[in-house]
């Protein structure tokens, strides 16, 4: 870690001087546990739905939170307020950081899209982790950069004044990261992945969002996901597409309830000195920008200070997400593992009534997540069993269950493409027909691969086998191709 964040870090973080786990976090925690292996062994006993306890407790706990998604989201609904006026007077100065580990594929698309924004950014750093692809060359021949000695920031360049090249040796994203935050003379950072494209307006809709509102001091972007043109890439693209709108629609819920602890490193804005003031983002998580969230809402809670985190429905982007099984399951497994090293860090918050809701009901939200996949897993292990039984005196009623979870699923599916058509705008990618066919597909088919994903996790986080690998991309430049053919 670089050494001015050092002692911020130490401060801040309870990975490094770990306090005591509360007896509420070992009852939240342990009761998940209890509950799954008492509902498990009903399938032994019982002779009806019972027995298939475990499934039905995934499916009403699934429900609880789409009941309280699509009741926190309703004010979408609602005209969107007029700008203010003083946000105009207290324009905040915005800088980018695009991490950047041998993407010069992807590269020239992300910064076009940068350098075509309505509201150009002041700086752009372009934090090269240790390329040893075509990145140095590109940068040199297309964008007029100057090579830097290693770990230092280059002069602006000859074409684009607001672009600098800090050239650091591979350490991983977030010793990029915070390279760059140390570097950066904005009053907000803005993280864009290599892979990320951000639409025209994005920027422009950060630092408004951060000079209206000076307590912000993280915020996330709304994200959708591109992958290659293959058939199964085409498959990956449209049962993410309805996952990642529900996902954001579900963090615009937690944002009301300031509980919201998810935004996404791809594209994120941070107010740069609380970021210095956390010690910046934590270089042995594997999910750093979820990590830095935890860090921020324990700071303030522990200095008194009123920061609040959100997400933007007006900047939005397009990233670069798996086409293969094997990607997706790669990615997922990093993700969850990283989860479950975060939750295992910040134990102690859940259930602390100091938090608000963020620490009674949000925290305790993640804890049965860290085992959500075992139940899910566990439902469709017994659902199989039974039907190779032919054991209809659970079958029967269980079909009940699982019927009536499906239609609440289309019905939801249904009206999050409405509420995000209107939070995002009408030319989302969102389309009612796929939608219905996704929620009819999707339970028997992908999100056995995100609880495969996840219990893959478990393993990389108990073993601690945990590394982010080498990732292939190829649906922006697939994209990319496309709009210029």
């Amino acid at each position: 870690m670089n050494d001015p964040l050092q002692s911020a870090f130490l401060a801040a973080s309870p990975r490094l001087s770990p306090p005591a786990t509360p007896l509420r976090s070992w009852l939240i925690h342990g009761s998940v546990l209890v509950l799954w292996a008492l509902l498990f062994a009903m399938a032994f006993k019982a002779v009806d739905v019972g027995a298939w306890s475990v499934g039905v407790a995934y499916v009403l706990y699934d429900t609880v939170l789409l009941l309280f998604v699509a009741w926190m989201t309703l004010p979408i609904l609602r005209p969107r307020p007029a700008p203010s006026p003083a946000a105009a007077a207290r324009r905040n100065t915005l800088g980018v950081i695009v991490a950047s580990h041998n993407e010069a594929a992807v590269l020239p698309v992300t910064l076009a899209a940068l350098l075509a924004q309505t509201d150009l950014p002041d700086r752009i750093v372009i934090a090269d982790d240790g390329s040893s692809d075509g990145t140095a060359e590109l940068l040199t021949t297309r964008y007029g950069l100057v090579a830097p000695e290693p770990g230092e920031l280059s002069a602006p360049s000859m074409l684009h004044p607001s672009l600098r090249w800090l050239r650091l040796p591979h350490g991983g994203k977030a010793v990029a990261l915070n390279a760059g935050i140390l570097r950066i003379d904005t009053d907000i950072v803005l993280t864009v992945d290599g892979d990320t494209l951000l639409d025209s307006r994005a920027i422009g809709a950060v630092r408004r969002a951060f000079s209206e509102e000076p307590e912000l001091v993280a915020a996330t972007g709304v994200i959708t996901p591109v992958c290659s043109r293959t058939l199964a890439g085409r498959c990956f693209q449209w049962f993410q597409t309805y996952e990642y709108i529900r996902n954001f629609l579900s963090r615009y819920a937690w944002m009301r309830v300031n509980g919201l602890l998810l935004i996404s490193g791809a594209f994120a804005g941070f107010r740069t000195e609380a970021v210095r003031a956390v010690g910046g983002f934590d270089t042995d998580c594997l999910v750093e920008d979820y990590e830095l969230i935890h860090r921020l809402h324990r700071h303030a809670q522990a200095h008194g200070l009123p920061w609040t985190v959100r997400v933007l429905g007006d900047a939005q982007a397009h990233t670069d997400a798996p086409s293969s099984t094997g990607a997706f399951l790669r990615q997922r497994r990093r993700w969850f593992g990283g989860f479950l090293q975060t939750q295992f860090w910040y134990r102690a918050m859940v259930g602390d009534r100091r938090y608000g809701w963020l620490g009674v009901a949000m925290l305790p939200v993640k804890a049965v997540d860290t085992l959500q996949p075992l139940y899910g897993l566990a439902a469709f292990g017994l659902l199989l069993v039974y039907l190779a039984r032919g054991n209809l005196g659970v079958l029967a009623p269980v079909a009940g269950v699982i019927g009536a979870k499906i239609v609440l699923d289309l019905v939801f599916h249904l009206w999050s493409v409405h509420l995000y058509r209107r939070w995002v705008g009408n030319g989302s990618e969102a389309n009612f027909v796929q939608a219905f066919a996704a929620a009819l597909i999707e339970p028997f088919t992908f999100q056995i691969l995100r609880h495969t994903g996840a219990a893959w996790g478990w393993w990389m986080f108990l073993t601690g086998r945990g590394t982010w690998g080498r990732q292939t991309r190829v649906g922006l430049v697939d994209a990319d191709g496309v709009r210029r053919g």
